[in-house]
């Protein structure tokens, strides 16, 4: 495999063509210069002179080059070609997924020179994973957005055309009967003037009519004038009965004898039926074209049959196979994602036991494992088994509204109405592990890890407690509540109330806010945040979705449009949830 070999400049063909051949490859060099990177390399992944691995023996080969410029190369391949591919080439290609600064280069052709990124510190950062999930992220989603705005473009257009066509109907009706009223005021005209040169026709004046053969015969005898009245009356009457028949053939019927008038008002009232003639002439005109591949993507609706909006939607089980939903009809459901072209009812909880089920609201969701928590306005904390079907696993009871949720791996956190944030430990006897109180309003919502918990409130207030030590290491004030939150490695991502996007990086156990406030476009409040290493998912009770790159500032992919406001979403392991008020729950995954 090691022979494998790239020539990128071969004299001979440069000699056909009459270019002069380009200057021989240099082997490596400590002069070569490096990628201009604006922060040190990550602790742990070698330089790019340690990293150089030992050129080839042909000299016009690729890994002759100089290694900065092998790994300029590489970051126009695909991202999964570099980590799984290229290790079977060779060993020196393999090198490729251990330079931390050919993934920085690749990142930075993703987002752009001008765009931070990462929000935390560089240092440990997980950059292959990050440039694997921004490329993903890319081909999915941004196609998508050009696919809903050509739709949107053609509704627009058709829209459009509808219009005109309506138009254009109005006025050539508008015409007819203007014409047809011309011709009925040139009739009573011509015979007004007629009649009134009959009345005024003096004795020298010979009067003539058109007999039945076409022919002009002279009127004689005194009655002249009465006779001729006679014979134009008539003639009027029979020029407007001709009139008024052909505009009525012409509101029935169509120039080639087809329903005109009939098929116009169908053709008005189904925008489809315009332009059915124009068409068929325009596809017999057009070339045959190739039909559009088919999206990344697929989107499905579940049909919950939850009686009242879903306030929290929650992939579970680690492979986006199953969805949980918690609704403001009292109820928990269990959805299983791959049966059924919509998913497949699997368990409603607590269903058999009134005593289990919630008494309220049932406000969120957490899940680690096989345990799923809920919580609602009823004040309790409901516990159920994944692996046993969704079976009851316990009950705790809170002393106000449980409003957010965090599943640890040792304890369980509840931010509550009443300013508090509850640990329990849910293998204990006695699971109340301790209360904290850390602002003085309603805890809106939490996150945490085996360190730190970090919450909100509509104090407007956010704060960080060290767990280890048992203390607040820090507490923001800001200008709006945070009602939304994701944490995950050393950033935190979260919406408040006014619809604005916030970062901020965790350093040390310090929470730092650059004044980084983001307008992505969202106009009401921001219901739910999930940031990953190169992903980033906001949702809002504007009615819309929005898919970014998680940079500074964010870079926004795509923007889903839906009929009611969004209450929450989850991700997990590339499949897509999100929770509306119109009791359903669309699920966005790849296409098999």
């Amino acid at each position: 495999m090691s022979d494998v070999r790239v020539n990128l400049c071969e004299p001979d063909s440069f000699k056909e063509q009459g270019k002069p051949c380009p200057d021989p490859v240099r082997t490596p060099s400590n002069e070569a210069p490096g990628p201009d990177l604006q922060s040190p390399q990550p602790a742990g992944h070698p330089s790019s002179a340690d990293a150089s691995p030992s050129p080839c023996a042909e000299t016009n080969g690729l890994l002759s080059l100089p290694w900065e410029m092998v790994t300029h190369i590489a970051s126009y391949l695909p991202a999964q070609c570099v980590s799984t591919v290229l290790p079977k080439v060779c060993l020196t290609l393999g090198n490729l997924e251990k330079d931390s600064s050919a993934w920085q280069l690749r990142a930075r052709r993703l987002i752009g020179s001008r765009a931070g990124f990462p929000v935390g510190p560089r240092e440990d950062f997980d950059w292959p994973t990050a440039c694997l999930e921004m490329e993903q992220l890319i081909i999915c989603w941004k196609g998508r957005a050009q696919l809903l705005a050509g739709q949107a473009q053609k509704e627009e257009e058709e829209s459009n055309q509808v219009r005109q066509q309506q138009q254009a109907g109005e006025d050539r009706v508008a015409g007819e009967e203007g014409q047809d009223g011309g011709r009925e005021a040139e009739v009573e005209g011509a015979g007004v003037a007629v009649q009134e040169a009959a009345y005024g026709a003096g004795e020298e004046m010979e009067v003539v009519i058109e007999d039945g053969d076409g022919e002009m015969q002279p009127i004689e005898g005194e009655d002249q004038p009465e006779t001729l009245r006679e014979h134009l009356n008539e003639r009027v009457e029979n020029i407007v009965a001709l009139i008024e028949e052909e505009r009525d053939h012409r509101m029935l019927f169509g120039v080639n004898g087809e329903d005109g008038a009939l098929n116009h008002q169908e053709n008005l009232a189904d925008p489809g039926n315009l332009g059915n003639g124009r068409q068929g002439e325009m596809e017999q005109s057009q070339p045959c074209r190739s039909p559009s591949p088919l999206p990344a993507l697929e989107c499905i609706t579940i049909p919950t049959n939850h009686n009242d909006s879903i306030n929290s939607v929650l992939l579970v089980g680690g492979e986006g196979k199953v969805c949980a939903t918690a609704s403001r009809d009292w109820n928990v459901k269990l959805w299983d994602l791959q049966a059924g072209s919509t998913g497949t009812l699997l368990h409603t909880l607590g269903r058999q036991d009134a005593l289990h089920t919630h008494r309220g609201w049932v406000w969120c969701l957490a899940s680690r494992g096989s345990l799923l928590a809920s919580g609602g306005f009823d004040s309790s904390v409901r516990l159920w088994d994944l692996q046993a079907g969704g079976a009851v696993g316990g009950l705790i009871r809170t002393d106000s509204a449980v409003l957010c949720l965090s599943c640890q791996t040792d304890v369980l956190l509840a931010g509550t109405m009443n300013k508090r944030i509850t640990m329990w430990d849910t293998r204990a006897a006695s699971p109340v592990v301790k209360s904290l109180w850390l602002h003085g309003d309603a805890v809106m919502c939490l996150a945490a890890d085996d360190k730190f918990i970090i919450s909100g409130s509509t104090d407007d207030t956010v704060a960080v407690y060290d767990r280890r030590a048992g203390k607040v290491l820090k507490k923001l004030r800001l200008t709006s509540y945070l009602r939304s939150m994701s944490y995950s490695g050393s950033e935190v991502w979260a919406g408040d109330s006014n619809g604005m996007l916030r970062s901020f990086s965790m350093q040390a156990g310090t929470l730092k806010d650059k004044g980084s406030m983001f307008d992505v476009g969202h106009t009401a409040m921001i219901t739910g945040v999930h940031r990953s290493h190169g992903s980033l998912y906001t949702c809002s009770s504007d009615r819309t979705v929005k898919v970014h790159i998680p940079c500074v500032p964010p870079k926004t992919l795509c923007t889903l449009h839906h009929q009611d406001e969004v209450n929450g979403l989850s991700v997990d392991a590339g499949v897509f949830a999100v929770a509306t008020g119109d009791v359903c729950v669309d699920v966005w995954r790849p296409r098999k």
